[in-house]
């Protein structure tokens, strides 16, 4: 029988205090992840973080360049945010962005017919919020973990939590027969090639949203 996969993933860095830690745990466990940074993150200071993450085998995907709501803005406000994100991430990683989160998991017609990558959503744990404790972190993911899916947590600015979840969760996962991997590796694993109007949070989604994630 195959072993089982899962794709962690990560919005809103790059952040010194919370990516490093995180990468740190990446190492460690020789595990990589892919990471949804904010174009404007992108500073003469995160540049190296991601560059590091990069080296390290994890991805760099678009979560857009100010993470705004982008069902608001016009097909040229669109392709100005996903063009200058893709350029950033470029200058760092020498290849463009494959996959987009969209802010806020927010969507529109304008946004499919303007941007040309596939849509990544997953199933979440709410790790934005400070209220969720780390032990709820931890909960949530085994409680959502499956064959195939994406995770989504945050790497935002002072999201300590999280990193202390990942810490507990490597392992945890590892034991339950999960093997991780990139969001690339999770669709080429797989054999398949991500379609269009799809948010995606598994790899063999096949409807807009997935029925059983919250994202």
């Amino acid at each position: 029988m195959p072993q089982k996969i899962i794709a962690l993933t990560f919005d809103d860095g790059p952040h010194p205090e919370t990516t490093l830690p995180l990468l740190d745990i990446l190492a460690e466990n020789r595990v990589c992840a892919s990471f949804f940074v904010i174009g404007e993150n992108l500073t003469p200071e995160t540049v190296p973080v991601t560059r590091r993450a990069f080296d390290m085998g994890c991805e760099i995907c678009s979560h857009s360049l100010t993470h705004s709501d982008m069902t608001a803005f016009t097909p040229a406000q669109i392709r100005q945010e996903m063009d200058e994100t893709a350029r950033r991430i470029a200058r760092v990683t020498g290849q463009p962005p494959r996959f987009f989160r969209p802010p806020y998991i927010a969507v529109n017609e304008t946004m499919w017919q303007t941007i040309p990558l596939p849509f990544i959503a997953g199933y979440g744990v709410r790790d934005f919020d400070d209220a969720v404790s780390e032990d709820a972190r931890v909960a949530g993911v085994l409680q959502k973990a499956r064959d195939g899916a994406v995770i989504l947590l945050h790497d935002a600015e002072e999201n300590f939590k999280t990193v202390g979840a990942v810490r507990r969760l490597i392992p945890l996962l590892r034991a339950e027969g999960y093997a991780f991997v990139t969001v690339s590796q999770l669709f080429a694993s797989r054999g398949i090639q991500p379609a269009h109007r799809i948010l995606y949070s598994h790899a063999a989604q096949t409807t807009l949203y997935a029925e059983d994630a919250d994202e």
